[in-house]
């Protein structure tokens, strides 16, 4: 009988401890659920929370404002002309005429600012040619975003300040301190359209063309002047120049701008 209850006692023995190591193991299966489970949770958390943090980088000063400017009573920035003032012509007079079609956010019109912009503006007031502006938004629709439409608001208060504040203004925004990335919409931002502008004499400081930008004065010009983009013949992307009419390829250096001009009949 002994023998018998020392069996039978090794037997529950036995048994108890396969049944604490099963239940140890599935405890030990349900903490590696749970610490995998908060781990995924906290990835999807930082991937969240950079991805809010990239929305709000991006996110637009005047949000929703744009469909309301499209219909909106237009004021025009001084130093323009025709309906709507979509006709942005500056210099002296002259028979020759260059005519720039851009968009705020288009790299390539950033090194065409970068690399022959100076030489550009130069040959304008020397009276060479008349130089006329029309400025686009559609990398706004193409990528995404209000950076275009917003910075061509805020050259039009650069303009209303005058000639030389806009063309100052325009190369800052092109320049490589400032132009972002085509699929960044930094310029959405009417804080960093004035961080730019106070690179600018005529403009830093000052308090009317930084209410024009915080109140989107210009909007609706903005959306006139793009659409006049749009209707604009033979031009199918940015940069592109016009001299006296004709499509030139854009030229790389001051050197081949001047020899352009000499091509077209363009002299003094």
């Amino acid at each position: 009988m002994s023998q018998r209850n020392s069996q039978a006692a090794k037997s529950a023995a036995r048994e108890r401890i396969r049944a604490q190591q099963e239940a140890e193991r599935k405890r030990e299966k349900r903490k590696r659920a749970a610490i995998v489970g908060v781990s995924i949770v906290g990835v999807i958390a930082i991937a969240g929370g950079v991805g809010y943090a990239v929305m709000q980088a991006n996110k637009p000063s005047k949000p929703g404002n744009w469909e309301k400017a499209a219909d909106a009573k237009v004021v025009a920035p001084a130093n323009t002309s025709g309906k709507n003032g979509t006709t942005l012509t500056l210099g002296k007079s002259s028979k020759n005429t260059v005519h720039l079609y851009e968009d705020p956010r288009c790299p390539g019109c950033a090194v065409m600012e970068q690399s022959i912009g100076e030489t550009v503006n130069k040959g304008m007031k020397d009276g060479d040619y008349k130089l006329s502006f029309t400025i686009g938004t559609f990398l706004d629709n193409n990528l995404g975003g209000e950076g275009s439409k917003n910075a061509l608001s805020a050259l039009g208060a650069a303009l209303n300040v005058s000639p030389d504040a806009f063309l100052e203004y325009k190369t800052a925004l092109y320049s490589a301190k400032f132009h972002p990335s085509e699929s960044t919409d930094t310029f959405a931002k009417d804080d960093e359209l004035l961080k730019v502008a106070d690179t600018v004499d005529a403009l830093k400081d000052n308090k009317k063309f930084e209410s024009a930008v915080k109140k989107g004065t210009y909007d609706a010009w903005a959306m006139k002047m793009s659409d006049s983009f749009q209707s604009a013949e033979g031009v199918q992307s940015t940069p592109t120049i016009k001299i006296n009419g004709k499509v030139v390829e854009t030229p790389k250096t001051p050197e081949a701008w001047k020899a352009a001009l000499k091509t077209a009949g363009v002299t003094k």
